[in-house]
């Protein structure tokens, strides 16, 4: 995995100045063995089966894996350090990454936010879009910075919005630079537009994988759909709520940003492998993003009720 290496030289590196090397040899087993014990306790999934709302189903090919819901929040939350409080579906993997060791990936939610028309699509300028977003971004990042978190800029578009009209799906990315990181902070989105909601996936990790995402985002948005009598085309205007948003609102995130959420996630990569090479301090420390910083406690992962094969 692209990050094992990174992990192992920074480990070494850390040992040249750890002592004696009997010990160092010690100390680096202990913190693999602490990888492995987190590892064991997943249950990484392949095929078809409904996610844990029952709106929508998710089909997992060959050459991707799954964590279901409660898997999902222990690894964003107890592994990653986020806050709590989060409600995720489901986490999608390429199939050579885990939670600890990953070059990306896609956390599902659920957005019930009502029926989001789309008749803006086709009118909107992105670039202008773009302006208005980074004006947002200073009250966001006072907000930030109230909360003792880091700020984070938006550079541009990594990938300009696209909206499939015909498949009710819309992606795009943001290039950010975080404050405090060297390397720029890619942030991957897509929306599938349901009957009385979204369905949101994301994806946060370096610029450097963005081409690995990129080609490989067509099998991602088609795994997910909803199931009949959730899907975009069963909306009944007598019934159902409409949307506050639309396609633009989406894009522009003023309804689902999540400013406590997204100040830390970014940060996971590095929270991983820092973390670990801190010999002697525990696997992770929780570190920029929290004003209080505390050794990570080791709790087995929750079972999955039902398990899909």
């Amino acid at each position: 995995m692209r990050y094992s290496l990174l992990l192992l030289c920074a480990l070494i590196t850390n040992m040249a100045f750890a002592g004696d090397p009997i010990d160092s040899l010690d100390i680096l087993k202990e913190e693999l063995r602490k990888i492995d014990s987190i590892e064991s306790k997943l249950h990484y999934k392949t095929g078809s089966f409904p996610l844990s709302n029952g709106i929508a189903t998710i089909n997992v090919p060959k050459g991707f894996k799954f964590l279901e819901a409660s898997e999902a929040k222990y690894v964003i939350e107890d592994l990653w350090g986020n806050l709590k409080g989060q409600n995720p579906l489901g986490m999608i993997f390429p199939e050579s990454s885990t939670a600890t060791m990953l070059n990306y990936a896609f956390i599902i939610e659920y957005e019930a936010m009502g029926y989001v028309k789309d008749d803006d699509a086709d009118d909107i300028n992105y670039d202008d879009l773009l302006k208005q977003i980074k004006e947002d971004e200073i009250k966001a990042n006072e907000e930030r910075t109230k909360l003792g978190m880091t700020t984070m800029n938006i550079i541009g578009w990594a990938s300009k919005p696209f909206y499939d009209k015909q498949s009710k799906i819309l992606h795009w990315a943001k290039e950010f630079k975080v404050e405090g990181d060297d390397e720029n902070t890619l942030n991957y989105d897509v929306r599938i537009l349901g009957r009385k909601g979204v369905l949101v996936l994301q994806a946060v990790s370096g610029m450097d994988v963005l081409d690995s995402v990129k080609k490989n985002i067509n099998p991602i948005v088609s795994m997910v759909s909803f199931n009949s009598g959730n899907k975009y085309s069963d909306f009944d205007s007598k019934t159902d709520d409409v949307a506050a948003w639309t396609i633009g609102g989406l894009v522009a995130g003023k309804v689902l940003a999540k400013v406590g959420f997204f100040a830390i996630i970014l940060k996971y990569l590095k929270l991983i492998l820092l973390g670990l090479a801190a010999l002697g301090g525990g696997i992770f420390k929780f570190f920029k993003g929290r004003k209080k910083k505390e050794d990570h406690v080791y709790e087995p992962a929750p079972q999955p009720e039902e398990n899909h094969s």
